[in-house]
């Protein structure tokens, strides 16, 4: 059997968009891909990002918020970037064979609709669900 791609994702903090990206991916190409995330300046996995990802089965809890230089000595086979920040942090990451950028919204930076906290998170979260089926899929 022929081994899983690994993609890095890369964000800010590594507390929503990135940690959903992981998640997805490794939940619906578990055969194919294996996802790690990072950030540039990590901070804690934002709770809207668990609780958005637990409404579609998938859950990220056990995760954690990583700085990217733990993995300065992997190798992936793609890496990327989902904010600018990371983008202009990391053009070139050591070990990526293949580099991609999407910039998604941080979904903390959207006011709550409705007093529903964690509406950006979902919506973010069905935005990077579509692009990885598009680009990965």
């Amino acid at each position: 059997m022929e081994d899983k791609k690994k993609i890095l994702f890369l964000c800010t903090h590594n507390a929503a968009r990135s940690q959903m990206a992981e998640g997805l991916i490794n939940a619906m190409y578990d055969d194919t891909y294996e996802a790690f995330s990072a950030g540039t300046y990590p901070t804690e996995l934002h709770p809207c990002a668990v609780a958005v990802m637990a409404e579609v089965a998938i859950d990220i809890s056990a995760q954690r918020a990583k700085p990217f230089h733990e993995y300065l000595n992997a190798s992936f086979d793609y890496v990327v970037t989902m904010s600018a920040d990371a983008q202009e942090n990391c053009p070139i990451f050591p070990g990526g064979a293949e580099y991609l950028h999407h910039a998604f919204v941080n979904p903390g930076s959207i006011p709550a609709p409705d007093n529903d906290r964690c509406a950006s998170g979902r919506h973010v979260r069905d935005q990077i669900e579509e692009w990885l089926r598009e680009t990965f899929g």
